[in-house]
């Protein structure tokens, strides 16, 4: 009678050599597997780069279409900066609502990091300041982290907007923005440059009820009538400012998400050539093996 410890190696010896087997065999499908995979995330991805160069076109001619339009407002409020090198300090007068504009989908590179991390340093300036501070939000992406980060903060948000946008939305968004009673507006949002290239840009909007000095003061009313007038004229103003900026913020959310669906077909493919070469190289050594196995078959039975 056998040991029971030989026994044990006869019956594991069988299995081991089946796990080795399944684990080389796994191993090239896995690789294969994967070959495909990228090749169909290649196509999604080179799929919307032409998606969002078609949208960019179109953005591009309606954002050229906008700019004389806002420009009249320029007169009334101050021009919008760079933040990159933008000293915050004393910016803000009072109660400041500030308005991130963000996308409501992904996939768009840096656009939305950028606003965003502005957007918290420009609510650490007014917290230095001793000064409150509210935020509405434009777009799903700011949502989400605004929410998560200053729940207490966030008084509204306005989400999956219809593209392209349209001034009555840009109205309605604003109308809700006027319901707050504030000293101060800021808008964060990014100003499309080229399709390489844009700058995240503060534009302050001092409503005309907050402001220390009346815009309209050189013209006459009506008895009753210049409140009504300021009021009206305020909300226009700040519609065209929301319009303006929501689309400049669509046009460099699209010349963003071409870049990077562009880098991620580049990186696809670089990954599919070195899948290919490790699969070649495992089935090399597979065929290999198994050649070596019939010869050394085929020498024992001389």
């Amino acid at each position: 009678m056998q040991p029971a410890s030989q026994i044990a190696r006869q019956l594991a010896r069988p299995s081991g050599v089946i796990s080795v087997l399944k684990r080389g065999m796994a191993t090239e499908k896995q690789i294969w597997d994967r070959i495909q995979a990228t090749k169909n995330i290649r196509k999604i991805t080179a799929s919307m780069k032409m998606v969002s160069a078609a949208k960019l076109k179109g953005d591009e001619q309606r954002l050229a279409a906008a700019k004389p339009y806002n420009a009249w407002t320029g007169q009334i409020t101050a021009p919008a900066e760079n933040m990159e090198e933008l000293d915050l300090t004393g910016k803000f007068s009072g109660k400041t609502l500030v308005i991130p504009i963000t996308s409501d989908r992904g996939l768009c590179g840096g656009v939305n990091n950028y606003v965003l991390r502005y957007t918290r340093k420009v609510l650490a300036t007014i917290a230095s300041e001793g000064k409150e501070a509210s935020i509405f939000v434009v777009g799903e992406k700011g949502r989400g982290n605004m929410r998560r980060g200053y729940p207490e903060q966030l008084v509204g948000c306005a989400t999956d907007l219809e593209a392209p946008i349209t001034y009555a939305t840009a109205a309605a968004v604003a109308a809700r923005v006027a319901a707050e009673e504030v000293d101060c507006i800021a808008i964060i949002y990014n100003k499309y440059v080229s399709a390489i290239k844009y700058d995240t840009s503060l534009k302050i909007i001092t409503p005309f009820a907050a402001a220390k000095e009346e815009p309209l003061m050189d013209y006459d009313f009506e008895p009753d009538a210049k409140g009504e007038v300021l009021l009206n004229m305020g909300e226009h103003v700040m519609a065209s400012n929301l319009f303006y900026s929501i689309m400049e913020a669509a046009t460099s959310e699209q010349s963003s998400r071409m870049s990077a669906m562009e880098n991620a077909s580049k990186n696809a493919g670089e990954l599919i050539d070195k899948l290919t070469l490790q699969y070649n190289r495992a089935r090399q050594a597979r065929i290999t093996t198994e050649l070596i196995e019939i010869i050394s078959g085929a020498s024992a039975l001389e």
